[in-house]
Order: C-alpha cells, then structure tokens, then sequence
C-alpha cells in the first residue's frame, strides 16, 4: 500500500423505518470514530450521538478508538428502549397468567 492509498470502510445506522449506509474512504489507521465523524451520519438523522452510542463492527462490539481494516463496515447501535431481561419476565408472567386463565375457561365450559 502506498503512502496516498485510502481503505473503504462502511458507517451504518439504522432506525427501525430507515437505514443508512455510507461508504466512506479514509487514511490507513483511521479509527471508528474518525470514520463516523467523516461519513457525516449525524447530519442525516438529528437525535443520534455517535460519541455516546455503543458502536460495532460487523456486529461485534468495538471501542471508538479501534482502528480500522479495509472492508470493515462499523454500525451505531440505538439504545435499547426496554431491558431485554424484563421484557422476558413480562412475557413469562403475561404467559403464566393466560394458561391459568385457559384452565379455567376450559374447566367452566366442561360444567355446562
């Protein structure tokens, strides 16, 4: 690689109606953060902050410092809106809660 050779990266956000990915160009040793900063992402969508996002690569969590390899594709991650841990507690007692209420609904059918 000569001194004036770029490497293509990729940054991409997505919201759950929209996606965007820009392939940026930049210098060998460019990091994660530099590369969003250059692909100007935070200008396409107002709420988002880059800086305070988790961020990834190919889907593999990654610190902003990282340096880059020609072909990575780095990817801002949305906060989550619930606690996946909860939400699997309220499906389990939202569950418990339906089968109970099917017993008896099948118990009072059988009495009639």
């Amino acid at each position: 690689m000569g001194k004036d050779d770029k490497i293509k990266v990729e940054v991409a956000y997505a919201l759950p109606d929209e996606q965007l990915i820009l392939e940026v160009e930049v210098e060998p040793g460019t990091t994660v953060k530099q590369a969003i900063l250059r692909s100007g992402v935070s200008g396409y969508f107002q709420d988002l902050d880059a800086e305070q996002s988790k961020v990834g690569i190919f889907g593999k969590l990654t610190k902003l410092d990282k340096v880059l390899k020609d072909g990575d594709r780095v990817e801002i991650y949305r906060p989550l809106i619930a606690d996946p841990k909860e939400v699997r507690r309220q499906r389990a007692a939202a569950g418990k809660v339906m089968k109970k209420g099917a017993r008896e609904a099948d118990s009072q059918s059988d009495e009639k």
